[in-house]
């Protein structure tokens, strides 16, 4: 199928990039989202069965991409711009409503909500997990101490996993993935709910698939994470490619707009204040005080957005 032009206007792939791993052709995926209803016996005597109202999502909107053997590319953007719909398109785990995905082989899916078998054992899980990355048992046994090793379960390893903690879960999932260094690995904030420890050595594993021509794709809000780990990255908004380049220039650009835009609700909610005050003025009905204790909070609400920029900026000056 031929996919349409990107939208962006020149790919961030360095000259010397490997063969294609992955190629996205003008991918869109549509979902429905399903209200829920709770029908009283009444109503359905009184009306009968309805079928349940829907909402469309458009989560991906025509994206066009190559991703290279040997890349490590990051994806940012604001909650909700289809960066984790991308992935499991790719992947597989969602139908794409048009366009075409292409990969070199079938991904390997590391997300923060894969599905491990929760009543059984970490030793069980390791077992089902390698057994589905086909590894024989006798390969899986040699493999065993390494994966324990690499997740820091030792002393949990035979309790079951709905007694581990999300951060557990992401180490053992991530050792069981990478046991077998795949041609495609795709890491959906996994890497975020662990401690330092963990995301240093997953980032040098990172490096290692990446090193022998893996191509890894990262999704994260920790833009440290993706300076530190990737060789390339992709904004996408609102389900849709903004821009591609190095990770640096990617992130850049993101926080800036992301100022932008915290600048721009910050005017819009003082104008708000404005806007009440006046009219509590011109009626006479609200109190100084109440109009102070309005502006009080939008102050308070302009320091906390103010934090939050100085932080992001601080964590991307430690990642550079």
């Amino acid at each position: 199928m031929e996919g349409s032009e990107s939208p962006v206007a020149a790919s961030g792939a360095s000259a010397d990039a490997g063969p294609v791993s992955i190629r996205l052709e003008d991918v869109h995926v549509t979902y429905r989202v399903y209200e829920q209803r709770h029908l009283r016996l009444d109503d359905i005597l009184e009306e009968g069965i309805k079928p349940r109202r829907y909402r469309s999502i458009h989560a991906v909107r025509g994206v066009t991409l190559d991703i290279h053997a040997g890349e490590a590319v990051g994806v940012v953007g604001s909650n909700g711009a289809g960066k984790s719909t991308l992935l499991r398109a790719i992947s597989g785990l969602l139908p794409i409503s048009d366009g075409a995905v292409y990969a070199r082989s079938q991904p390997a899916f590391l997300g923060v909500g894969a599905a491990l078998k929760p009543k059984l054992s970490g030793r069980q899980n390791i077992y089902i997990g390698g057994l589905v990355l086909g590894l024989s048992n006798k390969e899986i046994e040699e493999r065993f101490d390494d994966i324990v090793r690499f997740a820091g379960l030792r002393r949990f390893i035979d309790l079951p996993m709905k007694a581990y903690s999300s951060g557990m879960r992401a180490r053992l999932h991530f050792a069981i993935a990478t046991a077998v260094t795949p041609e495609i690995l795709l890491i959906d904030e996994a890497l975020a709910v662990g401690d330092r420890k963990f995301r240093r050595r997953s980032a040098r594993r990172v490096e290692e698939i990446r090193a022998g021509a893996g191509t890894v794709l990262l999704v994260s809000h920790g833009l440290d994470e993706i300076i530190r780990s990737c060789t390339r990255a992709v904004w996408l908004e609102q389900g849709r490619l903004v821009m591609d380049g190095t990770p640096e220039e990617i992130v850049e650009a993101y926080t800036k707009a992301e100022d932008a835009s915290d600048d721009e609700n910050d005017e819009a909610g003082a104008a708000d204040v404005s806007d009440d005050g006046d009219a509590a003025g011109a009626s006479g009905d609200a109190s100084a005080g109440g109009v102070g204790a309005v502006e009080d909070r939008e102050a308070a609400r302009r320091r906390a957005k103010r934090a939050r920029r100085e932080q992001r900026r601080a964590a991307r000056e430690q990642g550079v």
